[in-house]
């Protein structure tokens, strides 16, 4: 047998090449899923800082958005702003904030809303609305408490909001919904253009 220049046989330094590589694979393999490990983690908290998902649950915000859409929302839209009339905004319902509705922005702190021959008026100013699904078949009137918002389903006449419970404190609201993710059939962003006030 042919001894290498450390005087150790060759077949014996082959082995311990073979073994070398293995425990370096290892290592290797160790690492890349350490390291891939923690950019998940990284990746996960950074997008919950930002965003958060929800899923719409029933039929008030139709057309613009259908029971079992999947919805993001952008946390940080009103870290640096305010919401403003035509806001779809995400929030924990006052009344048992474990739940998390989905509406659009009708009146800001301080507005008057009054809604009456089907018809919403916001300061003595109609809201055109194309969004809606009908006009309101009820009269309502109230005047926005500061540090809370007013808000309405799309789906006037099928929807639990601030007409029926009153509105919803600052501090309640999650943020801004931004897009439709899923299904596919519905992806789309959400339209949030202001209402044309008419006098």
């Amino acid at each position: 047998m042919v001894d290498d220049l450390e005087g150790l046989p060759v077949d014996t330094v082959s082995e311990q090449v073979n073994q070398d590589k293995k425990k370096s694979g290892v290592v290797r393999f160790a690492l890349d899923l350490l390291e891939t490990l923690v950019l998940s983690l990284l990746l996960f908290v950074v997008i919950n800082t930002f965003t958060a998902r929800i899923r719409v649950d029933g039929h008030s915000m139709e057309p613009t958005l259908h029971n079992g859409d999947y919805v993001i929302i952008n946390k940080m839209a009103y870290k640096f702003g305010k919401p403003q009339i035509g806001d779809v905004v995400v929030f924990h319902f006052p009344r048992d904030p474990e739940q998390e509705y989905i509406k659009r922005v009708i009146g800001l702190p301080g507005d008057e809303v009054v809604i009456s021959n089907k018809q919403v008026m916001v300061n003595g100013k109609i809201l055109d609305e194309p969004y809606i699904a009908a006009d309101p078949n009820y009269e309502y009137r109230h005047v926005v408490p500061e540090g809370t918002l007013f808000v309405l389903g799309d789906n006037r006449n099928n929807s639990s909001d601030s007409h029926n419970w009153g509105p919803v404190p600052l501090e309640n609201v999650i943020g801004k919904a931004v897009l439709v993710y899923w299904p596919p059939s519905d992806w789309s962003l959400i339209e949030h253009s202001s209402p044309m006030i008419t006098p």
